[in-house]
């Protein structure tokens, strides 16, 4: 149970380690993924007053 217990700790600190890595060097391998929307959203918005 032991064991266990210790690879799952260490399964997630790796993926911690993963995600860190990830944002840092993700917009450095992958730009489209962390680009910006390119195009502008507009919705009207109907306020309550009389």
């Amino acid at each position: 149970m032991w064991r266990l217990i210790k690879a799952l700790f260490f399964l997630a600190v790796l993926a911690a380690l993963a995600l860190i890595a990830y944002a840092y060097a993700g917009p450095l391998f992958f730009p489209g993924d962390f680009a910006p929307p390119t195009h502008a959203v507009t919705q009207p918005v109907k306020l309550g007053t009389e």
